[in-house]
């Protein structure tokens, strides 16, 4: 077990450090200067190389590069031309309502397609299996910024169930910034929920036609502690694999949402960044998405053991 988690982190090592150089080229490979780019076109020559200087884009490419890195394993990621703030602070201040946002999308994703999945397996063939493919194909199929702006329009407009948009005023607390998550979150959970229920179905169906199955149900088992006790159970570790990429896609994959609902998270950050032409910002998110992806597929394998004592690494 020890060595199979230092195995993964060592493994999470080359992935960042991959990503840290990919986050350099990137601005590399911009056409034109990077610092005539990000001061746009009113920039003055002197303003330019000022700007340069203070990005180190004047030293040599390699001397670029170590320092880069260096910085970025110190927790130094640059700092925003357009804030004129270091860019783990400009993130900071972003990483709350995004978090909380795909935490409250994956547990509606959950509430909704897991008791669904199970049943639909359970039920194969009956007109409510039938029905849930059906609306999991649809859920999918919608684009998340139409759901958003329907839900938008009557439940938080017409209705006033909910906040239209933002995220609170600057003395807000923190329950009032939670409810202007809810509708969003909705979306989200209504969108990613069709994967979910489909891996459910798909697994629970392999597991209910085993013959361990069949053997408890003869030995007079009832029919809830077969299906949640013992398919459920074995069913787990695909339906957590899914569950984990959801979760993962969900953090760094919320930007039209958070655009629909003009929500300050790191996805808007980025697409206002890339507007503006705010390097620092991208390269600092690409790196901080990243790493917490892999982070959270090492935590889904490792949740493998914890549902299934079978599970060897």
């Amino acid at each position: 077990m020890t060595r199979y988690i230092l195995k993964r982190i060592v493994g999470m090592i080359v992935v960042i450090f991959l990503v840290l150089t990919i986050a350099f080229v990137i601005v590399r490979l911009a056409p034109g200067d990077p610092a005539a780019l990000m001061l746009g076109p009113d920039a003055t020559p002197e303003d330019t190389a000022a700007l340069r200087t203070r990005l180190g884009l004047d030293q040599p490419i390699l001397v670029q590069y170590l320092t880069f890195v260096g910085n970025a394993v110190r927790g130094d990621l640059g700092s925003s031309i357009f804030f004129n703030q270091p860019v783990v602070e400009v993130l900071a201040g972003r990483v709350e309502p995004t978090a909380f946002l795909s935490l409250f999308s994956l547990l509606i994703s959950l509430v909704i397609a897991t008791p669904i999945g199970i049943y639909a397996a359970y039920r194969r063939g009956s007109w409510l299996d039938q029905g849930a493919i059906t609306a999991a194909m649809l859920a999918a199929s919608i684009p998340s910024f139409w759901t958003g702006l329907m839900l938008q329009r009557y439940l938080a407009t017409d209705l006033g169930w909910f906040p239209a948009s933002g995220y609170g005023g600057p003395d807000a607390d923190f329950f009032d910034r939670m409810g202007y998550l809810i509708l969003p979150s909705i979306v989200l959970g209504i969108v990613n929920s069709a994967l979910i229920l489909r891996f459910t179905r798909a697994s629970m169906l392999d597991i209910l036609g085993e013959d361990y199955i069949r053997t408890a149900r003869s030995k007079g088992m009832g029919e809830a502690r077969v299906v949640l006790r013992h398919a459920l159970k074995n069913a787990a570790i695909p339906i957590i694999t899914v569950v984990g990429l959801t979760f993962a896609l969900l953090v760094s994959g919320a930007v039209v949402t958070e655009r629909v609902f003009n929500i300050p998270g790191m996805g808007n950050l980025v697409v206002g960044a890339v507007l503006r032409r705010d390097y620092p910002i991208i390269q600092g998110t690409l790196i901080v998405v990243a790493t917490l992806y892999v982070v959270i597929n090492l935590a889904t394998d490792l949740l493998y053991l914890v549902v299934d004592k079978r599970v060897k690494y």
